[in-house]
């Protein structure tokens, strides 16, 4: 089932539908609707009484429901509150066009929020698709829907109004479909989160990209290595880590190039894919391991990027790796202490099984600079570090250059997808000496985040060593929400990375 966004100049009150999703402000007398509503006098005087009766506030991420509004067609309206009202940002709009979509759980929704521009009406209708996401495919009602992987799908139908004083033009109109493509492409990243390990490992990974890239209108070519063509191309990297499973490893490499022009800006996205972590024979607690089907979501959100970059035909050309591993303690499992050699040819001394995610990149970056994009962006969930620094809703941002660090923060800050950025200190490159190999992969726990991105920043480079331009988006913390949903973002897997890789492939196509 998908959700479907479309646009309407006609005010909401007058449309029919299951719900109306309306904005709530705090004001120095109280909590009032915001300007721009549409509603007649007797709408909003209902309304303003029922504010106050049913304890709103107008506060950020807040939701009432009132059935049964004189003068409005919707069954009901659901108010959804932006702070204070002479300071609605557009954060303020994605999240509650977000949580008044989740809130009103219904087929048919209107959201009628103040955007007042193409950037806030982008934030509504993004924060609208998102809202209407619900992942029940392992219920037993509704019956659901599954790919030729079996990767799992179940939630509500809906179709969304985003009602806008801007006019239906071209550029308008655009807003709402980038924002329907970015829609689905964040709901397979989604899906692809929350499906169980037993489901999702290297090889159904593979097949779920390949079935989704045929049912695609984008250009999208995949080519797939096996654990055998692995091997032989000497990717020792993700090949160790994937040695302890029965299932073994993939990389799958997703292509989109743009037709109707010679040669194209390009930027190369690697994902971290373990599709379940155990720490390998350095073993998780149990506790730690619930939430470890979620340690692929940066391949997911390559998957995601690639084809939403195809599907608007965007005058770049984008290459995904997705680096799929099962990091399991068999009997043929990796060991700290042992040496391997990667794509590069590097050396590298294993300290720590359960610091296998930057492995399986380091021979994807590798994989990545062979074709010499003008970019690498690699995202993962990477470190517990990176969530003891910046908590559970913010992306670290590790680059080797300033330009490069700023490109991406500037793309995340238009993705509305909160970033900060982290240094990649000298002083603590030291600490990945290794006496028996060319590196170490892990240094001690201090700077743990930052420590990962300098390994992984050796695998940045073009054969000769030249450094390509060149992220690093530590996913650890957004990528999985384990409490409950807010705004915008619900619980699981929240797609996170997705809107910022694509603002940054649009961003190479202007430059």
């Amino acid at each position: 089932m998908t959700t479907t966004l479309t646009l309407t100049d006609r005010a909401g009150a007058g449309l029919p539908a299951d719900a109306l999703v309306l904005g709530t402000a705090r004001t120095p007398s109280g909590v009032a609707l915001v300007e721009g509503h549409g509603l007649d006098d007797v709408s909003v005087e209902h309304l303003t009484r029922a504010l106050p009766a049913l304890g709103a506030e107008g506060r950020l991420g807040e939701t009432v429901t009132v059935a049964l509004v004189p003068g409005v067609t919707a069954t009901k309206v659901v108010l959804a509150g932006l702070g204070d009202a002479g300071d609605i940002t557009t954060d303020a709009l994605r999240r509650a066009a977000g949580a008044g979509v989740r809130t009103a759980s219904a087929s048919t929704v209107v959201v009628h929020l103040p955007a007042g521009d193409t950037a806030e009406l982008a934030a509504v209708a993004d924060g609208a698709h998102s809202g209407a996401y619900a992942f029940t495919a392992h219920k037993s009602a509704p019956a659901p829907t599954s790919d030729s992987a079996g990767v799992q799908a179940a939630r509500r139908a809906a179709t969304i109004q985003i009602v806008s004083g801007l006019g239906k033009g071209a550029a308008v109109k655009a807003v709402i479909a980038r924002a329907q493509v970015l829609g689905e492409a964040t709901t397979y990243a989604r899906d692809l989160v929350n499906t169980p390990p037993n489901i999702l490992f290297p090889g159904s990974f593979v097949d779920s990209v390949k079935a989704r890239v045929k049912a695609s209108p984008g250009k999208v070519t995949v080519k797939v290595l096996d654990e055998k063509a692995l091997a032989e191309g000497g990717f020792g990297g993700i090949v160790g880590v994937g040695q302890g499973s029965s299932r073994p490893p993939r990389i799958a490499v997703l292509s989109y190039k743009p037709s109707g022009r010679g040669k194209a800006p390009s930027v190369a996205l690697v994902g971290k894919g373990i599709t379940f972590d155990t720490g390998g024979v350095c073993i998780k607690p149990a506790g730690s391991m619930l939430t470890m089907k979620s340690d692929m979501a940066g391949a997911a959100a390559v998957a995601a990027t690639v084809l939403a970059a195809a599907e608007l035909e965007l005058p770049v050309a984008v290459t995904g790796y997705l680096c799929l591993a099962e990091n399991m303690p068999g009997g043929n499992a990796q060991r700290p202490g042992d040496v391997v050699t990667m794509r590069s040819g590097t050396t590298v001394e294993i300290i720590d099984t359960d610091a296998e995610g930057r492995m399986v990149l380091a021979d994807g970056l590798t994989l990545a600079a062979e074709s010499a994009p003008d970019a690498i962006v690699d995202i993962a969930t990477l470190t517990g570090a990176c969530v003891v620094a910046l908590g559970t809703r913010l992306t670290g941002v590790m680059a080797n250059g300033e330009d490069m660090s700023a490109t991406v923060l500037a793309a995340a800050e238009t993705a509305g997808e909160p970033s900060w950025p982290l240094p990649l200190p000298a002083d603590l490159r030291s600490g990945l000496d290794s006496t028996v190999a060319d590196i170490a992969h892990k240094g001690d726990r201090w700077g743990g985040a930052l420590t990962a991105g300098l390994f992984l920043q050796e695998f940045a480079k073009a054969a000769d060593g030249t450094p390509i331009p060149w992220a690093h988006l530590d996913i650890a913390g957004p990528s999985f929400n384990e409490g409950g949903a807010w705004g915008h973002v619900p619980k699981g897997g929240t797609g996170a990375g997705i809107g910022t890789m694509l603002a940054l492939i649009e961003g190479h196509a202007s430059a």
